[in-house]
């Protein structure tokens, strides 16, 4: 936040009190003037009074500067005394702030807001605030990982202490460890999601710019999945445009394949997905829609948080569950891509599409 305004507005408080201060003075010395000389008149003896006025008025003069100078000493020492206590009000919210404790606001007038220490004190209350929304979102965080930990741990080890039963059938216990090896397989796709939105959040995984034909890559992406839309008797619209854009093929990659995993699992047998890839005015347009269990409109805001699982409006199918983070990794890589994704959905039953916009060739900055 800039200084200069709040520096002028300092500068014209203090020239109208200066001018004020002066006009005060000149009214009284002209007061003493008038009442002076009148009283000399009144007594005859104007001619004599020459010497006794000059010297009534440096006495008058002599006051004022005096009195001036001892405010100025009383002010002086009464703003930094002030500023003393605000100081430590300041270092003591500092200390607080650096042993983690977020809750924390520092009190200032509003008059205060427009000088420099209060611009001071209020960015300390925005850089408190913020911290401990972050604190919050990091607990969260941590809760949610735990809880998406332990489901499959907790299956894992059930059904490998069952296996210890000498009575289970063959197919009991084939059974048994094909959930074993799901719940592993999980636990491994969870662990490698963490790690891949914490490299995309430290700028680990840095942007490898080139040309590529975008339209090639999605029907890459779409016969990758055949098994899995094949499966569930999936019908396919697909609509790809010639259309060539400079970004990470490698990253991008993972963002079709998310989409599309996505379309699959929520899409119930002998649905449609429609994928489409057209350019726009400046920039390539994605969407990949589907006919399944759609989205509630309350949730349509949150479908990019990590961990998030609108459990009444996406709820997949037994054994298409997921970690809650793919839209994570796809918002976050369209992000590092200069370009928007959205979710639009008439409603629980209706379908969902999701849609994504990347600039054609990097923005200039």
């Amino acid at each position: 936040m800039s200084t200069a305004p709040a520096e002028s507005k300092r500068r014209n408080r203090a020239f109208v009190v200066a001018r004020g201060i002066a006009g005060a003075v000149c009214a009284l010395a002209a007061g003493y003037a008038v009442a002076f000389w009148a009283i000399a008149l009144i007594q005859g003896n104007a001619s004599a009074a020459a010497p006794a006025f000059w010297h009534g008025l440096l006495v008058f003069a002599l006051a004022i500067i005096i009195f001036g100078c001892v405010m100025y000493l009383v002010g002086r020492i009464f703003v930094t005394e002030q500023r003393q206590n605000i100081f430590q009000v300041i270092r003591d919210a500092m200390r607080r702030i650096a042993q983690g404790d977020f809750d924390v606001a520092v009190p200032f007038d509003a008059h205060d807001r427009n000088n420099l220490m209060g611009e001071v004190v209020s960015s300390l209350n925005e850089m408190a605030e913020a911290l401990k929304k972050l604190d919050a979102m990091r607990q969260e965080f941590v809760s949610d990982v735990s809880h998406e930990i332990q489901s499959p741990l907790t299956s894992i080890a059930g059904f490998a202490l069952a296996l210890h039963d000498d009575g289970l059938s063959v197919d009991q216990r084939s059974h048994y460890l094909d959930i074993i090896e799901a719940e592993s397989k999980r636990l491994s796709g969870l662990s490698d999601n963490l790690l891949k939105l914490s490299a995309l959040d430290s700028k680990a995984l840095p942007v490898t710019r080139a040309p590529y034909r975008l339209d090639a890559q999605l029907r890459s992406v779409i016969l990758s999945c055949e098994p899995q839309w094949q499966e569930k008797r999936i019908s396919l619209d697909v609509e790809l445009d010639a259309l060539t854009i400079d970004a990470d093929e490698a990253l991008l990659r993972q963002v079709w394949g998310n989409l599309l995993h996505n379309a699959i699992k929520f899409t119930p047998s002998e649905g449609r997905i429609a994928i489409s890839c057209h350019r726009g005015s400046d920039d390539a347009v994605v969407r990949v829609a589907d006919s399944g269990i759609g989205i509630d409109a309350n949730d349509l805001a949150q479908v990019f948080d990590r961990f998030f699982k609108a459990d009444k409006s996406r709820t997949a199918e037994k054994g298409a569950g997921g970690s809650g983070l793919g839209l994570s990794i796809v918002s976050k890589i369209v992000s590092l891509h200069e370009g928007t994704v959205r979710a639009s959905s008439d409603g629980i039953g209706h379908g969902a599409t999701l849609e994504v916009r990347l600039p054609i060739t990097p923005r200039a900055h």
